[in-house]
Parts: C-alpha cells; sequence; structure tokens
C-alpha cells in the first residue's frame, strides 16, 4: 500500500522559480499529492514549511543511476527548472532508467527534438515521455491538431499568439537562445533563418495586429502532432521592434560569447520578477492559426484562454493528474498526441474555434500524423 501510494505523487523539480511555485499552488488546489525538489536547499525548504509539503533538494549533476533512485519512489517527474536545454537530458534519462513518467513545460525547440527522438526506448521502456506541458506548447499544439483534422492533407501551418510579460527564467532561456537566430520548418525538415524573417498582419479574436517569425516549440510539436512539412510560428510585435529586431541581426552571433551571456543572464534573473498575479488575472492569452492544402482550400482557428503563466500551471496539472492515472501510453508525444486536440477546452475559460471540414463534413481522422 506504501508503495502504490508513493506511485501517486508527483515529483515537481524547480518549484521555487516563478513557473514552479504556480504549478504548486495549482496542484494543491486541485488535491494532487505533490513532493518539491530543487537544487539549493535554502530556496526549497522554506517554500515546503510555507506550502506543508515534502522537499528534496539535490542539484541535476548527480549521476544518472543516483537520480534515477531519487526518482523511482514517485508516479511522474515534472520538470519545472530551466533552461531546459541544460536540465531536461539528465532528468529524463534518469526517468527512463527509473521507468518513472517525465513532464516539462519547455518551450525549447531542440529539447523536443532531444526527447522525441527517444519514442521508441520510451516504449520498451513502458515510459510517458511528455514535454511541453504549458504555455510552451498546449493551446497551439491543441489547436494546430483541430486545424490539421478540419483539412486533411494540409501542406502549411501558420501559428500565431500574442505574448504578455515574462519571468526571469524564460528570459534566460530566450538570451540563451540569441545566438541561434530564427526557424521554420520547411518540407519537414527544420531550416535556420534570418531573425524576424517573415512578419505579417495576424487575425487575432480582438482586432489584427502585426507579428513576426520566432523560433517557436511547435517547429517540432506541431510537425508530428500533424504531419505537416511546412510550418511557421509568428509572435505579435510592433512594427519598430521588428525593425529593430532585423537591424540587430549581424550582432546576435555576439551574444553567444561567455562574458556577455553571463552578464544578460544576471539581469534577467535580478531585473524580471514576472507579470504579477494582478496583471495574470487580467490579461488573456490569443492564438490563432492556419493550414492551406496544395489545391487552395484553407481554413483558420483561434484559441482565447488564460494569461500564460496561469494555463501553464493548469495545463502542467492536468496533464501531470492524467498521467498519474495511467492515461497516456508509454512513448514520447506531443500534447494533442498524448491528452486529444480538445484538452485545451478543459480548461477553465477557454474557447477554441475551428471549423468543421473545409468539405463541409464532420472532422475524421487526421491523416498523417506522426509519432514522437
Amino acid at each position: 500500500m506504501r508503495v502504490s501510494a508513493a506511485k501517486k505523487r508527483l515529483l515537481l523539480y524547480g518549484a521555487n522559480g516563478y513557473t514552479g511555485r504556480l504549478i504548486l499552488d495549482a496542484a494543491l488546489a486541485r488535491g494532487l499529492s505533490v513532493t518539491i525538489a530543487g537544487r539549493r536547499p535554502d530556496a526549497i525548504e522554506p517554500l515546503a514549511s510555507e506550502r506543508g509539503v515534502p522537499f528534496e533538494a539535490f542539484g541535476l549533476d548527480e549521476s544518472p543511476r543516483r537520480l534515477a533512485e531519487r526518482f523511482s519512489p514517485f508516479g511522474a517527474v515534472l520538470l519545472a527548472a530551466g533552461p531546459f536545454s541544460r536540465t531536461s537530458a539528465p532528468v529524463l534519462a534518469a526517468c527512463l532508467k527509473a521507468r518513472v513518467p517525465y513532464l516539462d513545460v519547455t518551450g525549447e525547440i531542440g529539447v523536443f527534438e532531444s526527447v522525441f527522438a527517444r519514442h521508441t526506448e520510451a516504449v520498451k521502456a513502458g515510459v510517458v515521455l511528455l514535454p511541453g506541458v504549458g504555455f510552451d506548447v498546449v493551446p497551439s499544439d491543441c489547436l494546430a491538431a483541430s486545424l490539421a483534422l478540419a483539412l486533411p492533407g494540409a501542406v502549411r501551418l501558420q501559428l500565431a499568439f500574442r505574448g504578455f510579460g515574462i519571468s526571469a527564467g524564460t528570459a534566460r532561456t530566450m538570451i540563451e537562445g540569441l545566438p541561434k537566430g530564427g526557424a521554420a520548418r520547411i518540407d519537414g525538415k527544420l531550416v535556420s533563418v534570418p531573425v524576424g524573417w517573415k512578419a505579417r498582419t495576424i487575425p487575432f479574436s480582438d482586432r489584427p495586429r502585426y507579428a513576426v517569425t520566432i523560433p517557436w516549440g511547435d517547429l517540432s510539436t506541431a510537425y508530428r502532432s500533424t504531419g505537416i512539412l511546412n510550418i511557421e510560428t509568428y509572435m505579435a510585435m510592433a512594427p519598430a521592434h521588428v525593425s529593430v529586431l532585423r537591424w540587430s541581426r549581424s550582432l546576435l552571433p555576439l551574444a553567444g560569447f561567455g562574458p556577455f551571456q553571463a552578464l544578460l543572464s544576471a539581469w534577467a534573473k535580478k531585473g524580471i520578477a514576472g507579470p504579477t498575479a494582478q496583471e495574470r488575472a487580467r490579461e488573456r492569452s490569443l492564438l490563432w492559426g492556419r493550414v492551406e492544402d496544395g489545391e487552395g482550400r484553407a481554413v483558420e482557428g483561434t484559441v482565447e484562454t488564460l494569461e500564460g503563466y496561469t494555463l501553464t500551471a493548469e495545463t502542467a496539472v492536468l496533464a501531470a493528474e492524467r498521467v498519474l492515472r495511467g492515461g497516456v501510453k508509454p512513448g514520447a508525444w506531443t500534447p494533442s498526441k498524448a491528452l486529444g486536440p480538445g484538452f485545451i477546452e478543459e480548461v477553465r475559460d477557454t474557447k477554441l474555434t475551428v471549423p468543421t471540414r473545409a468539405d463541409g463534413a464532420p472532422p475524421g481522422k487526421k491523416q498523417g500524423a506522426r509519432k514522437g
């Protein structure tokens, strides 16, 4: 009985960060059994005492065997500590070794690609790997999958979102990615493109907004959720800011210089607090998507939902609950493949709007969907 009870418990690593705290509060509000963990005892212990939950303090530089031993008593591990380009690999390896489900809230393309590359290994081990269970990329992935259902045979997908305030952790991840430039999915391949490669006006549900291409996680996830070979991802941005972004292209390689990275990272950690509770309650996330086939047909859809960090907390907990109940089969999955294209609608105050099939028929089986 003790083992069974432990296996229903979630280990939340990075609970003392901005996003981690929101996830912890959402989990406790839903009555989920949680143990929190982090690298620094002085940061994680006071939070555990304040919230009345067990805690563990350890770094991710421990050996894979030791990390696996730490993870093995739990029903799942949810990683909320970034940048995930540094933290995901050791946690992922230890989860596979311990045969414990892995979840994270990354939006980093490279992390998604690394997780999906271990699909076969995860299936053989009987382990669920479910990255991107936050704002990156639940609403956009569900929108992409729903659009693909509405237009079977689509060959092009565009996704866009309107962002709002960021946390220090998100800023550090963005800073780390600056030297990599832009990206797009072209003919099924991830391709490097210039920063600010394309710009266009997006018909968001509230009003049209100017937007520019960015290297968003859907370039990895939506490809696997839909099988669509050409994907572009956009973020709403003022035209003046787009101009500055393009002007800075020649300077971006300098952002990879170690001391410069350290300086920017320290600034982000000290100077960015993240949206306040009042700001999160006031703001809304807006997403838009469009698919096109080779015969001139197109379908557009939108998502209106909670502010991004609030949404991340709720979707991460809902996904963890599903995994803990055994509701996801082993393998590496995108959110829509694991939880269904309508998963985003389980979140309060959320509206997913996608027409029925372009030919007027009810949505049918998705065409060309790929495994993780």
